[in-house]
């Protein structure tokens, strides 16, 4: 897509999902593998990451080259993306110095990338999340230097559900900045036996995401941070397709309601969510139960599981309005990062 077209359009078409490895990490994993609890290696066609005890994914152009992550983008028809790290380094295992200089090198790779394509690239920020006064001081430091307006989560730190308490420091300091956080899945392997057939992404994933919800909801965290912006990815998981369960429980078991009288239902506009679901009839229901205002779009790139057309599955999407799909490809996520238009 050449850049007069993108200029003659109205609406920017802005990806809220995609992902990077950025040149800064890959060095120094290469250089210090044993610092981070990984390697950098060749793989054949492409060289790989592999995490100590198993675990990695190749690692394409896009991850690390801004002009190949922006090429990307046009053969898909968007103007702008918002580039997150990879969930494989969130790094969430590393003690509290090598997880800060990870973050930060991640944070300070992004940053570049954007500023070699200021108009096409938004920068979103790792956290070193296992140790929350860290996760507060890097977050502070990506908002002044680099002007950050969004940060990407695991849906979990490990074992610890981001709901607890000790992660409410880090909730609340995002909020105060006006930083909407993106919700990632990075481990579904962990809930239950799901070796097989890639079920740890196909069920794994957006599991994670639904515990992560359940967690916020019935825990009061929404009640108590109340302007806390959060969007889901793949759809919101099972969130949507299963939110009258929630409500049923809310209604008849005694310990959802321990911690808060909301209901699951009066919770579900609380968050965003991206429009990863690779089924239009799907996508149309999620728009109608929580309106187009609160979902953008959300590619994965560069991986496979990601949406390859995400501009053709919108348009699938059975009597979706022009001010819909406006809301969706830009007011949405500008309004996440506190820019109306």
């Amino acid at each position: 897509m050449t850049a007069k077209k993108r200029a003659a359009r109205q609406s920017k078409r802005i990806d809220v999902h995609s992902h990077v490895v950025p040149k800064e990490m890959l060095d120094a994993l290469a250089a210090r593998p044993k610092r981070f609890g990984m390697r950098y290696v060749d793989g054949g066609t492409h060289r790989r990451l592999a995490k100590d005890g198993g675990g990695g994914q190749p690692v394409f152009d896009e991850f690390y080259d801004a002009a190949a992550k922006v090429k990307g983008m046009d053969r898909k028809g968007l103007d702008v993306s918002m580039i997150s790290a990879a969930p494989i380094v969130f790094f969430y295992w590393l003690d509290a110095d090598a997880g800060l200089e990870a973050a930060r090198l991640v944070n300070d790779g992004i940053a570049n990338m954007v500023r070699a394509f200021p108009e096409r690239l938004m920068g979103m920020g790792t956290l070193p999340m296992q140790h929350p006064d860290a996760a507060v001081a890097e977050l502070e430091r990506i908002v002044e230097q680099h002007g950050f307006r969004a940060v990407e989560l695991g849906t979990s730190v490990g074992e610890e559900q981001v709901a607890d308490k000790r992660f409410r420091a880090v909730l609340k300091r995002a909020q105060e900045l006006d930083v909407f956080i993106f919700a990632h899945p990075y481990s579904g392997s962990e809930v239950c036996n799901l070796d097989d057939y890639y079920l740890s992404n196909l069920i794994g994933n957006p599991l994670q995401s639904t515990i992560m919800v359940s967690h916020l909801m019935f825990s009061g965290v929404l009640d108590e941070l109340k302007k806390l912006r959060i969007c889901l990815a793949h759809g919101g998981g099972y969130v949507p397709y299963q939110i009258g369960r929630f409500n049923h429980g809310h209604k008849v078991r005694k310990e959802t309601r321990a911690n808060t009288k909301t209901t699951p239902n009066a919770l579900l506009r609380r968050f965003y969510y991206d429009a990863l679901t690779h089924d239009a009839r799907a996508l149309r229901y999620l728009i109608d139960l929580v309106g187009a205002d609160r979902v953008v779009i959300g590619t994965d790139a560069p991986f496979d599981m990601g949406e390859h057309d995400p501009i053709g599955m919108i348009g699938k999407v059975k009597g979706l309005t022009a001010r819909e799909r406006e809301q969706i490809f830009c007011r949405t996520p500008l309004k996440l990062i506190g820019k109306s238009k």
